[in-house]
């Protein structure tokens, strides 16, 4: 499994599409802060996109994509110039019993809009590696390349928004989680492409390095080790990847087989040795120095309060 397979797979995302909305005339939208990433389809028409106290205002067209990623307030409108109304309370009062959003503002030269929107929500901290070096809005044009994906994905999700249908909870909740990857995908795709880590997969020795410590973080990986795996040398190796991750080979291979073992004692009854050997920790008492090292407190310590404590996650 390449790396960003690993992460998503580890984040445990909890991916909930909202409803369809329907907007005629003129209008705009204020949104609160959130949690992790929210993102949106143009079905059809088009519509205008800014994070609060912002000056750019993006302009979406039908078959367009947008991610937010930082959690900051913002706004939506079909015309940039009306006072924005708060959103939330105003989708509870207006939902319609098939859970679609028609909203009509005053009467304007402004096309009818139709969008998808969705958000996902991280329950652990490995969200961390995925959001840190992501720009606080990503559009994704029809256009781009790479996009075509999210194109079919979007005709989907125009389907699945359109009315209730049997199993159309499971078939939102999935199609979220592909328009997920598609759009990071896309994302990496694209001349925009970060640096960080996320900017690193897309780079052949790194990204190839960065999954080799995801995929078998069991094995007693050296930084020559790693290095000769990709042809690069040692010192060329260990440059690299702190230029384009941020931090040395080794550390970076540290936290990521912590943050294994914590998901492992949050989700699993799985003893401390067979987590250690997961990790490449030759016995638990090895494995539990290392982690209170790392996280302040024991093994058992950390299991017994995520699980006794499960709220505050």
């Amino acid at each position: 499994m390449d790396a960003l397979s690993e992460v998503l797979s580890m984040l445990r995302v909890s991916s909930a599409l909202s409803s369809r909305f329907e907007g005629r005339g003129r209008w705009a939208f204020r949104f609160p802060a959130y949690h992790h990433i929210k993102f949106g389809g143009v079905l059809r028409g088009r519509f205008h996109l800014w994070l609060q106290g912002a000056d750019d205002v993006l302009t979406l067209e039908e078959g367009d994509f947008y991610m937010l990623t930082t959690g900051q307030p913002f706004c939506s409108a079909s015309d940039p110039s009306c006072p924005p109304i708060e959103g939330p309370a105003t989708y509870r009062a207006i939902r319609g019993a098939d859970g679609v959003v028609r909203y009509s503002g005053e009467a304007g030269e402004v096309a009818e809009v139709s969008l998808a929107s969705g958000r996902f929500v991280f329950e652990n901290d490995v969200s961390e590696l995925l959001l840190r070096h992501l720009p606080p809005l990503i559009h994704l044009k029809a256009s781009d390349r790479g996009t075509s994906s999210l194109t079919h994905l979007l005709a989907l999700l125009n389907g699945e928004t359109e009315r209730p249908m049997p199993g159309t909870d499971v078939a939102r909740s999935s199609l979220a989680a592909l328009v997920l990857v598609s759009a990071l995908r896309a994302y990496l795709d694209s001349l925009r492409a970060p640096h960080g880590w996320l900017g690193a997969l897309s780079d052949p020795r790194i990204g190839h390095a960065l999954t080799l410590m995801h995929g078998q973080p069991q094995e007693r990986w050296t930084l020559d080790g790693l290095a000769h795996a990709v042809n690069m040398s040692r010192t060329a190796f260990a440059a690299h990847f702190r230029r384009l991750v941020g931090s040395a080979p080794m550390d970076y291979l540290n936290r990521w087989r912590m943050a294994v073992a914590r998901t492992a004692l949050r989700s699993s009854d799985d003893s401390l040795a067979d987590i250690a050997e997961r990790i490449g920790y030759l016995s638990d008492t090895a494995f539990s120095i290392a982690f209170k090292r790392a996280n302040g407190l024991s093994p058992g310590r950390f299991r017994s309060e995520k699980r006794t404590r499960p709220a505050q996650e």
